[in-house]
């Protein structure tokens, strides 16, 4: 039986979550859905990244990102969310930390509140139901940016 060394790696690439000085790119997954943080999770663990935390609400979010801080290099951030919406927890992580990455998530039909948060410094945004090409060329984009 013929094993992976017998083949030639043309097609391989590095995964997208690791820097280019080896160290993976940290995440932290903000959502209240348990699918939907545990979904981003399996993609972005599939590509390298760390799930560093993940938090049920905005204010949870908030608060384990001043922890964290500056241990974390990108959020992904519901909208919609009781307690404290993403919008609300967008603007307390962009007045903690200005540098911050924050990339939303939103369901369809929001364009009014996603444009509201890149307008507040959210660098990109991810529409439901997840696509993983999507999410990773977004989630690229906002780690370069």
């Amino acid at each position: 039986m013929k094993t992976k060394q017998d083949f030639p790696s043309i097609n391989e690439r590095p995964p997208e979550g690791i820097n280019a000085d080896g160290t993976k790119i940290r995440v932290l997954v903000v959502d209240d859905s348990m699918f939907v943080a545990k979904q981003l999770g399996q993609i972005l663990t599939s590509e390298g990244y760390e799930v560093v935390a993940t938090a049920v609400d905005g204010k949870d979010g908030v608060d384990k990102y001043k922890d964290l801080c500056p241990n974390v290099d990108l959020v992904t951030m519901d909208i919609t969310m009781p307690r404290m919406d993403g919008i609300q927890a967008l603007e307390q992580i962009m007045a903690f930390d200005k540098n911050a990455r924050v990339v939303m998530v939103s369901a369809l039909g929001k364009e009014e509140l996603v444009k509201k948060s890149l307008m507040l410094g959210a660098k990109n945004y991810i529409v439901k139901p997840l696509d993983r090409k999507k999410v990773l060329e977004r989630i690229g984009a906002a780690v370069k940016s």
